[in-house]
């Protein structure tokens, strides 16, 4: 069976939880408490806003989970946690204390609507952010619609798309 995978970010401190690293770790916490358990964690990827603003950079992972929900249900969980954390959405690309994204869900590919999940996740084929970890966690991972390997995305991408690991 194909693996389920979510990408976490933040880029602004949290007043309860701190850093946005230790957020992203909260919030897997919580997802863990609502049946969503990580099974594996790419390393920590420090990366800049997309596009190019003057905000914060982004704190960035991407987490193996399993869980019984299915993708529609899983998408609502992760929303709800970000609601809990307190994430409002005002503006697209907006800075943000959280941000937890569906990617894969077993290689399904879903057109989404309202309330339902666009699988994969429409642009991770083009953000060095959610590439960079993916490979740590899922080195042959291939997009489910092109088949193209995350090592071949990677290669493609321009220098300018940085992602550096943070060191923790």
């Amino acid at each position: 069976m194909r693996a389920i995978y979510i990408a976490l970010g933040a880029n602004l401190p949290h007043p309860v939880h701190g850093s946005a690293q230790e957020t992203l770790t909260a919030a897997l916490v919580e997802l863990d408490r609502r049946g969503i358990e990580s099974i594996c964690l790419s390393r920590w990827y420090r990366s800049a806003p997309v596009p190019a603003s003057d905000q914060p950079w982004y704190i960035n992972a991407v987490a193996e989970v399993a869980t019984h929900l299915g993708p529609d249900a899983l998408l609502a969980q992760l929303h709800a946690v970000e609601e809990v954390f307190g994430r409002v959405r005002t503006v697209p690309n907006a800075p943000r204390l959280i941000d937890l994204d569906l990617l894969d869900y077993r290689g399904e590919i879903a057109a989404g609507g309202l309330g339902r999940a666009t699988l994969p996740h429409p642009r991770m084929e083009n953000r060095a952010f959610v590439l960079k970890p993916l490979a740590d966690v899922a080195p042959d991972w291939r997009h489910p619609v092109s088949g193209v390997s995350v090592g071949a995305l990677l290669a493609a991408m321009s220098p300018d798309d940085v992602a550096s690991c943070v060191l923790s």
